[in-house]
């Protein structure tokens, strides 16, 4: 694993043609053709919702032993695909995220900040 990877867990996973539940994988920091290649896909194009979906293909490494691609990044849970947007920003951002949450505890709600990932 290089120094611009890292690894990470969703919190639900995909699930297989098997029955089998893969959580865990890896996301490298963006490019630049990460982030201009996909703007010029058909796909974003018509929507451009669609951009995270072909930028989170590129830069997940490894979903489990699944072939990373964005249909496979399409049939995540959207718990997934906000805990992986949130991965790519503090992996690629330069400032610290202050995020709402909720002690599971108490139930009291927060903000927090979050600093990127070294």
């Amino acid at each position: 694993m290089s120094a611009h990877e890292i690894e990470f867990t969703l919190p639900h996973g995909v699930t297989d043609q098997f029955g089998r539940i893969h959580k865990f994988g890896r996301m490298r920091m963006a490019t630049v053709m990460d982030e201009v290649e996909p703007t010029t896909d058909p796909r974003a194009e018509r929507n451009t919702a669609y951009l995270p979906v072909l930028l989170l293909s590129r830069v997940v490494t490894q979903l489990g032993e699944l072939q990373v691609s964005p249909e496979l990044i399409e049939v995540l849970y959207s718990a997934d695909m906000a805990y992986l947007e949130d991965l790519y920003l503090r992996l690629n951002g330069h400032e610290a995220m202050t995020m709402h949450v909720q002690c599971p505890h108490c139930q009291n709600g927060m903000h927090v900040q979050v600093a990127p990932i070294a």
